[in-house]
């Protein structure tokens, strides 16, 4: 049964003051709240690992941040940015980012109301080469539409995005892309393009506490979710249930699937990309079950009905259907929302920041810490954190 939840109830006082615009000089310096059983205390990131226990698995998202917010001017000289959203020709992300030639991408197109039908070449401040490229609109569809890109020089398209490119950076930062950016809005593991959002959980791991976690005997491995442009869409209805959520793509390894089912360890998800991907395996391995093939996993799949299989039994279908098919990884998609009521079959403990105010992550961490995430949130407010992207970390252990 899909829960009646309405947003307000999830709402916090979070001024602009607050949000952290800019990251801190050393990544692991910032500050991070420690939550089990509704005790809340306080430490600096880089004790992280002395949190954790020993028998434990940590899985990171190795996504890559692509800089994918490009301005293009018309003829008249008008200006419209132009986001790239995921591809649609290629579909295939890799084979996307390789093309020489052109590619169609799905687009938030900034200043959509003056693009009609021409052409569109690339703004080009001093120290942007000329690459030849050029957009044109295929369809519109309110702030969004499908663009055409060509270009000329030869390039793939990721080199086309690297030079003519800017990274971007979540719009509540209220400000334009910089230099820093580049290298912060990026956690120091990540390796393969297509997100347009950082799992920002991750920006506060640095070498250091990677190398002590290991020395601690916790097993790391990476998932792979890309991140969308969904991640900051608020939720514009009362009713949570009314929400609609973008398909992800993910990647998991058959290895790691082989870890997690056939292990007792604690499983750690960085960030709720982490999080999102880990407990949509329960589904996906329903469908293998039921179906004998893996399917996207619906928004609301894990609301609609009781499900008779044990975590053992889902993740042992995957891995049968991978080996039978002789895949060594699970790709696949994922529209899961995590609100209250969610049963949660895998995750044990997460690293996440602290989010926006009535937005869809808010909702995952309370049903992560059974309901308490204002005695969170609150302590956060009063004790000088700071909050979203760039701001600081929690670790929280499930309710």
């Amino acid at each position: 049964m899909i829960p009646e939840i309405h947003i307000e109830d999830y709402n916090y006082p979070l001024d602009d003051a607050r949000i952290a615009k800019y990251p801190l000089p050393e990544r692991d310096s910032s500050k991070l709240l420690y939550y089990e059983n509704g005790s809340v205390c306080e430490y600096v990131f880089r004790q992280l690992p002395d949190l954790l226990p020993e028998n434990s698995l940590m899985v990171f998202n190795d996504t890559k941040v692509v800089p994918a917010r490009m301005h293009f001017q018309r003829p008249t000289g008008a200006h419209i940015e132009i986001f790239c959203l995921e591809p649609v020709d290629p579909v295939e992300y890799n084979t996307a980012f390789a093309a020489t030639e052109r590619c169609t991408w799905k687009c938030v197109i900034g200043n959509a109301k003056r693009w009609k039908d021409d052409i569109l070449t690339l703004y080009r401040p001093e120290g942007i080469p000329d690459m030849g490229l050029t957009a044109r609109l295929v369809n519109r569809d309110g702030q969004t539409g499908t663009v055409e890109f060509s270009w000329t020089d030869g390039s793939s398209f990721s080199r086309v995005l690297e030079v003519c490119g800017t990274i971007p950076i979540p719009p509540y930062l209220n400000r334009a892309s910089e230099k820093i950016d580049t290298e912060r809005y990026q956690t120091l593991y990540a390796r393969i393009r297509g997100s347009v959002a950082a799992p920002t959980a991750g920006l506060h791991f640095t070498d250091a506490v990677l190398q002590r976690i290991r020395e601690k005997g916790i097993d790391t491995e990476t998932v792979c979710l890309h991140v969308g442009a969904g991640t900051f869409l608020p939720v514009k209805n009362s009713l949570v249930s009314e929400h609609p959520m973008h398909r992800e793509p993910f990647t998991v390894s058959l290895q790691l699937l082989k870890d997690i089912c056939f292990s007792d360890k604690t499983l750690i998800a960085v960030g709720t990309t982490s999080v999102r991907t880990l407990e949509s395996l329960y589904y996906v391995g329903v469908d293998c079950l039921e179906k004998g093939a893996p399917e996207d996993v619906r928004q609301w799949a894990p609301y609609e009905r009781e499900y008779p299989y044990s975590t053992r039994e889902a993740l042992e279908a995957i891995i049968r259907y991978l080996e039978k098919n002789g895949l060594k990884e699970l790709k696949i998609g994922t529209r899961i929302i995590i609100v209250p009521g969610f049963r949660f079959r895998l995750v044990d403990r997460m690293v996440t920041n602290f989010h926006q105010p009535e937005s869809t992550l808010i909702l995952l961490v309370s049903a992560f810490v059974g309901g308490d995430w204002r005695a969170i949130y609150d302590y956060a407010l009063s004790h000088g954190f700071r909050f979203l992207s760039y701001g600081d970390s929690s670790l929280l252990v499930r309710a």
